[in-house]
């Protein structure tokens, strides 16, 4: 979570969508396979949605959340107070000892250099231990290319020259398995596509600015954040043609990866 200039990250907006959030990483935890976890880490744990299911699943580890968000930090603390919770860097993360389970859900797209990055939290388990990941992989999708464009066509263009890069570049699944199978006994990667039916072009516009759209409104005063959304909307109305009802469906792929060490 490196992007500048660096918004802080909203619990309240990131959860207006939390059954819709927490979905992936349930999916993740499901294929994390039942060993002994004496040790785990949430990575990016943002407000403890994830580190809920992580807590539920292995109630006997010792378990940390890790995130860069004040904000995150402290809705997960409410959230989860018998849990550890730490403010820090994410990329700069050391395990202090060898863990068990390294879990980063939708997390790591915002941190660069994934050919050093994997292989080093790999390295952070103990023998048998599993590093999983998630990330949304929905760059090529209309509301991604319409963020783009709209970021380039208006008199924002010089602010926001920079927005789209916030996120790291990306790999395909193949990429990953090459990257980890050398230093890993096992690594799957497999990449799925969720449905989310929203209200409309305004509730892409609501799913989307608790995330990807934070680097393209924060350099903008707020009658430019105005103005942007505006067009934005109304390039989502066409990208997504509406239901009878107002609503659309929303198709959101994700990056999945599992490797036990």
């Amino acid at each position: 979570m490196n992007e500048s200039p660096r918004p802080d990250w909203s619990a309240a907006q990131y959860l207006k969508f939390e059954n819709e959030r927490t979905r992936p990483a349930r999916d993740l935890l499901a294929q994390v396979a039942a060993v002994e976890v004496a040790a785990a880490v949430d990575l990016g744990c943002g407000p403890g949605n994830s580190t809920e299911l992580v807590r539920a699943r292995f109630p006997e580890a010792r378990l940390a959340g890790i995130d860069s968000s004040p904000d995150m930090i402290a809705a997960a603390r409410r959230r989860l107070p018998a849990v550890r919770f730490e403010l820090a860097d994410i990329a700069a993360w050391q395990a202090a000892v060898p863990v068990d389970l390294v879990f980063a859900n939708a997390v790591l797209q915002w941190l660069p250099d994934h050919a050093a990055l994997l292989p080093r939290l790999l390295a952070q388990l103990a023998p048998g231990g599993t590093l999983a990941v998630q990330m949304p992989d929905n760059l090529d999708e209309p509301l991604h290319r319409a963020m783009r464009r709209t970021a380039a066509d208006g008199p924002w263009a010089g602010k926001l020259a920079g927005a789209g890069e916030a996120r790291a570049a990306r790999h395909d699944a193949a990429w990953y398995w090459r990257l980890l199978r050398g230093a890993a006994a096992r690594v799957e990667v497999w990449r799925t596509v969720y449905h989310h039916p929203l209200p409309g072009a305004r509730g892409i516009i609501e799913w989307v600015r608790a995330t990807g759209l934070r680097p393209f409104l924060a350099p903008l005063d707020p009658e430019e954040r105005s103005d942007f959304l505006v067009r934005y909307e109304g390039a989502l109305a066409a990208a997504y043609p509406a239901e009878a009802d107002g609503s659309v469906l929303l198709p959101f792929p994700r990056l999945f990866l599992v490797a036990v060490r």
